[in-house]
């Protein structure tokens, strides 16, 4: 399992490296993409420069499953409460539907409330990104043993101090599988936030749907596409290290 978790850091750190070297040279993207469409006049996107965009980019991820992952993580804790467990139906429908309704059309309907640009996408990706961790949430604490937690409860531990020291940290490996679901769900979807001047890795994207022009389009997709790969063996990789780690 260690030379596993080795092997992951070590692709890991050299997908960084690849992404790195694509955020800050030009020159390397404008001799690739000559290379592929030699017919086009302008084969570098440059109303923003790249790094510009990754912040852009990774900002709309962040606060977005920041605030998934926290709403998330304390709505799956309460419907599993004896209190709560009435709320767990309307919970389970409500977090089904935000992921279902498509994200375009919660940019629509934002926009005329907030506006454009930041708060509308931070809305739609919230929305989507919120059903893997209610729902992993859920799964994992359920999936406590209830031996271990009458033992917990036999040792005179409170309730909190149960949730705190036995159900969450064995739940973990489940709602972190959740939380990377949610992330990079985002990391895709955060490109529609370019429609509606969001900024981030759709702009060239969308630049060349529009200006039918390849190129952009591929410089936008590789950077996403490998900033969600990234994020995601991450996320496995801490999710593998508390699996190790709680056996």
């Amino acid at each position: 399992m260690a030379n596993g978790i080795n092997r992951q850091i070590w692709i890991v750190t050299a997908l960084i490296a690849v992404f790195i070297i694509l955020t800050l040279s030009t020159s390397l993207w404008s001799v690739a993409m000559m290379f592929f469409f030699p017919s086009l006049d302008q084969v570098i996107y440059d109303l923003a420069p790249f790094t510009q965009l990754v912040a852009e980019h990774g900002l709309l991820v962040l606060v977005s499953s920041g605030l998934a992952t926290i709403l998330g993580l304390v709505t799956g804790i309460a419907v599993t409460r004896r209190w709560g467990r009435d709320f767990l139906p309307a919970v389970n429908a409500l977090a089904s539907m935000g992921q279902t309704f498509p994200p375009v059309a919660v940019l629509a309907l934002a926009v005329p409330v907030v506006g454009f640009g930041f708060k509308p996408t931070i809305i739609a990706l919230f929305l989507y990104g919120l059903l893997p961790v209610v729902r992993n949430t859920i799964t994992g604490i359920d999936s406590v043993d209830s031996d271990v937690l009458e033992a917990a409860r036999g040792m005179g531990m409170t309730p909190v101090q149960v949730l705190g020291s036995v159900e969450i940290p064995l739940a973990l490996p489940v709602i972190l599988a959740g939380v990377r679901i949610s992330t990079v769900i985002n990391i895709g979807t955060a490109t529609l936030g370019a429609t509606i001047g969001a900024g981030g890795l759709g702009k060239p994207i969308i630049a060349g749907l529009i200006g039918e022009n390849p190129a952009f389009i591929i410089q936008g997709a590789a950077l996403v596409g490998l900033f969600a790969i990234i994020v995601d063996t991450a996320l496995g990789m801490i999710g593998k290290g508390r699996e190790v780690s709680g056996g």
